[in-house]
This record gives structure tokens, C-alpha cells and sequence, in this order.
């Protein structure tokens, strides 16, 4: 199914991004495997992770390439793409998945722990897809066949904002809007971008409060793992989607959901310029039926 494509996977080397290497290898891709090898809340760097999962496509019949530039980094970004070009001549998927956690509440959070999560999940998605797009478009100018795919990886925490992670879940949002307007550009190209919310078991989330929802079953179906999601990853780039983009899928165990877009609810107007009598008198009463923050814009957990 995806025979002669080239994909890269940021943030490869395990996890749903080793998982995501293995399917789009199995699907007949052959994958950049980019990973730092960092630790879950982004500190070390050991290149052997991305190593393994080359290793492993390749004694599966597959090709794979290991590269271990910091996805946040314009240069080593540009050096992705270009370890791909050199090795197997194009670039046709594009899997955003690198990211790592410093949860805390605004109380507690430093600057630099809100900085560092921002910079790997939303300014490694903008890196990659800016150069992606510029390489598809150069393309297309040139003439030559285009073949784009591009999957981001958000969350949930997007639309529920929980308040022990305001980095990660304004990075995921913004890697939404960043996405959404990739879409737009590129469908002139035959360039799809669209953004996956997997619910999936991570080092993220293997320790801590989240560890005992996310933990392994004795037995049966394990809801969690991360092989439940890159079917859907392997869709998305294959040629079986080529009409779909500008999605935001929720993905876990055997369950996938789409999100539908913001829209605007209950609309105020008055006769004249609004004043804080006026806006009082108006929406006052609409207000005192609802619950704050419940009823607020905050999607609640179902």
C-alpha cells in the first residue's frame, strides 16, 4: 500500500512512534526513524532506541534510517528531512509524534518547564511541517508528482484543559490550529494534513496519577496499547485517504471518533453600543442559568 513512499516518524523510537514506524514499514514505507532518546520528561539522549526500531523493520524485509536531531531545532529539523532525501529520495508521509511531559499547575509551573514542552510538541510540529510543505511545493512547481501526508499528533487535553497541564494542553491545541491551516494550504497540492488524539499507554503516562488507568491488563484486550492506534496512522498516509483532511480523529481501543469543528452558540445584539449596564442587563440573565465553568467552554470529560 504505500510501496516507494518515504515516511518520517519524530519521535520514533518508542511508544506510539515506534509502533507507527513498524506499520507504515509493514505497509511497504521506508522510514526516518527520528528520536533523541530522551527520557519522559525530556532530560538524557541515547541514540540506541532509534537504532532498535530500524534494526527491527529491517529484519522484517523493511528500510530504515535512524536520525537523532532535536525535532525543535530549526537545523536539525531541515537535516531530518535531508537524511530522508539522501537516503531514499523523496519525503511523502510526515508523522509528528516527538513530545515529552512537565506537568504541574500554573501555581507551581517555572517558565522553563512551560517553554520546553511549547517548544517539542508545537514548534517540533511547525519545523517539520514547514519544511515538508516547502518540499511538496517545490515540487509541484517543478512539475514533478506530489505525494503528501501529513499526521499530528494532539490530545484530548486540547479540549479538556486540564489544569495540571496548561504547557502540554496549549501546545496540543495550537498543534490543531497549526494542522487545520496546513490543510487549507495544501489542498491545492493533493497534500493531506490531519491530527490524530490517541489514548494510548506511553511513558508519559506509566507513572504518576495517570499510571492506573493506563496500565496493562492481566488478560484480554489491552485497551491502552499503542498498536491500537497506528492502523488509522497507516490509513492516513495511504492512498485510501487521499480525500481526507482537515480531521481531528479520537483514537483507542477498538473506538474512533470524529471531532467536529468550534462554532459559535448563543448570539447577543443590541440597538446600540454595548456599555456594562447594557451587557449586564442582556447576559446577565442567560449566566445565572449556568454553572461557571461547567457550562464554560471547556469540553468535559465523558
Amino acid at each position: 500500500m504505500l510501496d516507494g513512499k518515504v515516511a518520517i516518524v519524530t519521535g520514533g523510537a518508542t511508544g506510539l512512534g515506534r509502533c507507527h514506524a513498524l506499520e507504515l514499514a509493514r505497509l511497504g514505507a521506508r522510514v526516518v526513524v527520528n528520536d533523541l532518546g530522551v527520557a519522559a520528561d525530556g532530560s538524557g539522549k541515547n541514540e540506541s532506541a532509534a537504532r532498535a526500531v530500524c534494526d527491527e523493520i529491517k529484519s522484517l524485509g523493511g528500510e530504515a534510517v535512524p536520525h537523532f536531531g532535536d525535532v525543535a531545532d530549526w537545523n536539525a529539523s531541515k537535516g531530518m528531512f535531508d537524511t530522508a532525501l539522501s537516503a531514499f529520495g523523496d519525503v511523502n508521509v510526515v508523522v509528528c509524534n516527538a513530545g515529552f511531559l512537565r506537568d504541574s499547575t500554573l501555581f507551581n509551573m517555572t517558565e522553563q518547564d512551560f517553554d520546553a514542552v511549547i517548544r517539542v510538541h508545537l514548534k517540533g510540529h511547525f519545523c517539520a511541517l514547514r519544511h515538508a510543505t516547502v518540499h511538496w511545493r517545490e515540487r509541484a512547481k517543478a512539475g514533478r508528482p506530489v505525494y503528501g501526508r501529513i499526521i499530528s499528533t494532539s490530545s484530548e487535553s486540547a479540549f479538556f484543559a486540564p489544569p495540571g497541564q496548561p504547557n502540554y494542553s496549549a501546545a496540543k491545541a495550537g498543534i490543531v490550529a497549526l494542522t487545520m491551516g496546513a490543510a487549507q494550504l495544501m489542498q491545492k497540492y493533493g497534500v493531506t494534513a490531519n491530527v490524530i488524539m490517541p489514548r494510548a499507554r506511553t511513558r508519559m503516562n506509566d507513572a504518576g496519577p495517570l499510571a492506573a488507568m493506563f496500565k496493562r491488563p492481566e488478560d484480554g484486550f489491552d485497551t491502552f496499547a499503542p498498536e491500537n492506534v497506528s492502523p488509522l496512522v497507516g490509513w492516513l498516509a495511504s492512498p485510501l485517504a487521499h480525500n481526507v483532511s482537515g480531521q481531528v480523529f479520537v483514537i483507542w481501543a477498538k473506538q474512533v471518533t470524529l471531532a467536529t469543528a468550534p462554532h459559535l452558540d448563543t448570539r447577543f445584539e443590541s440597538d446600540a453600543r454595548w456599555t456594562v449596564d447594557s451587557l449586564a442587563a442582556t447576559l446577565g440573565p442567560h449566566f445565572e442559568k449556568l454553572e461557571p465553568v461547567k457550562d464554560g467552554f471547556t469540553l468535559q470529560p465523558m
